[in-house]
């Protein structure tokens, strides 16, 4: 038994002791009343001490007392010091996160699950323009009204980083990151890409001015060459074969120029006629037998499953390219006598286009890079078919433009599947203008 408890008991029997004797004394029970009455006063005295020293505002050093009541104000003054600790410790914690995160170049927003802003760093005050006196508390989307940032945050899919102006400065640009954590709160963190979006530009204007400027030189290079085959006889072998050379690699360069001049318009202008409906079969057909035409000495046989009332709202000649792009891969990569199969359909999901061929197939190591500009995961290939190493790319880009993606699936030695995914409101379920 604790000391200060043994002490406690012993002071009650020897109250209670002592008023039976008084009692038994005097022949009357009241000194023992008494005695125990004393004792309930005293000890609720000490219940009201405890109650004021628990709810004043400032702390101060505990009531003195003595017995059980002592040890038990000794026992909370504990407890106080150590929570008062804890305290400490925690507050020190979080100002040096809070001064960490503030230290930040990069924004960092904390969202509460309904949206309301619970905490951002000094950097979100700089480029977004918040203010804790009037901001805390208040909906993100009040504060940056940017379509594109509301139906990012609408559609709850953060897999892809969204880039828009700063809500403070159009020129400058914020590239937004978002992570789920708890129940339905987010993280937002958000990196001023300004630098790397100007460098971008500046690429796309380099290609887009290079590639224009190439194709007068080539347009007049490729007539005179013309000119001189149609011009030069046949007894003259050596020199034939080096123009005939010479305008193969124009025909080449031409594509590839036309290719790049291609890809910097659509990156570099609005998405817009994209509303057009397009008669898909008609479409896919003419590109069928183009694809005969190209693959006359390699006996492939090509399959059309299109149904004839197949139709899409798009860029019809956005689309052409795209297709056109998938078509021809599939004929070039395909050895002589295989078999390419094109298929349209529609579900709930969208509408759906693929490209399938049993051709010599792609490594899957090389799948995610497939649509960069350039990229070739075997470079003799390439070259022998003669690709310019753009036509994923700018099958990416219509893909963008109409808010569909690319599917890619491939194993080699066995053949690759290619497929559009065109979002739901893309179909067409009635009868329209019909472009194609």
């Amino acid at each position: 038994m604790n000391a200060s408890l043994a002490k406690e008991v012993n002071r009650i029997i020897g109250l209670i002791g002592l008023s039976l004797l008084a009692a038994i004394l005097v022949g009357h029970f009241w000194p023992l009343i008494v005695g125990l009455l004393g004792y309930i006063i005293w000890s609720t005295r000490q219940l009201f001490g405890l109650y004021r020293w628990l709810t004043q505002e400032d702390h101060t050093e505990p009531p003195d007392s003595n017995g059980l009541w002592g040890e038990f104000y000794t026992r909370l003054e504990h407890l106080f010091q150590k929570e008062r600790r804890a305290q400490e410790n925690l507050q020190g914690i979080i100002h040096r996160a809070q001064q960490s995160v503030n230290a930040l170049e990069d924004v960092v927003i904390l969202i509460d699950q309904h949206g309301y802003l619970e905490y951002w760093n000094q950097a979100a005050e700089r480029f977004m323009g918040f203010r804790a006196s009037q901001d805390l508390g208040q909906p993100l989307t009040n504060l940056v009204r940017h379509p594109k940032f509301t139906s990012y945050l609408a559609k709850g899919d953060f897999r892809e980083a969204l880039e828009i102006p700063s809500p403070v400065d159009d020129n400058r640009i914020l590239q937004f990151r978002v992570t789920e954590f708890g129940v339905g709160e987010q993280l937002l963190m958000a990196r001023d890409v300004t630098r790397l979006h100007h460098l971008e530009q500046m690429r796309k204007d380099f290609v887009a001015n290079v590639s224009h400027e190439l194709k007068t030189p080539l347009t007049v290079l490729k007539g005179y060459l013309e000119t001189l085959l149609d011009t030069i006889p046949e007894e003259q072998g050596r020199l034939r074969r080096a123009l005939v050379q010479m305008d193969s690699q124009s025909n080449r360069m031409e594509a590839l120029v036309s290719d790049l001049l291609l890809l910097a318009r659509l990156e570099g202008t609005e998405a817009n006629n994209l509303n057009q409906a397009v008669a898909v079969h008609g479409m896919l057909n003419r590109m069928r037998e183009n694809a005969l035409a190209l693959s006359a000495d390699k006996h492939h046989r090509i399959e059309l499953d299109v149904p004839e009332d197949a139709r899409l709202l798009a860029n019809p000649a956005e689309l052409e390219s795209a297709f056109g792009n998938l078509i021809t891969n599939a004929v070039k990569y395909t050895p002589a006598g295989g078999h390419i199969v094109i298929r349209w359909w529609q579900d709930d999901k969208g509408a759906h286009l693929s490209v399938s061929d049993n051709g010599i197939g792609i490594d899957p190591a090389h799948i995610p890079r497939l649509t960069e500009r350039f990229y070739r995961p075997d470079n003799s290939r390439v070259t022998q078919t003669g690709g310019t190493g753009l036509g994923l790319a700018i099958v990416k880009h219509v893909m963008i433009r109409h808010n569909g993606r690319l599917e890619i699936r491939s194993e080699l030695g066995k053949g690759s599947t290619f497929t559009c995914h065109f979002p739901p409101a893309r179909r067409v379920s009635h009868p329209a203008a019909i472009a194609g």
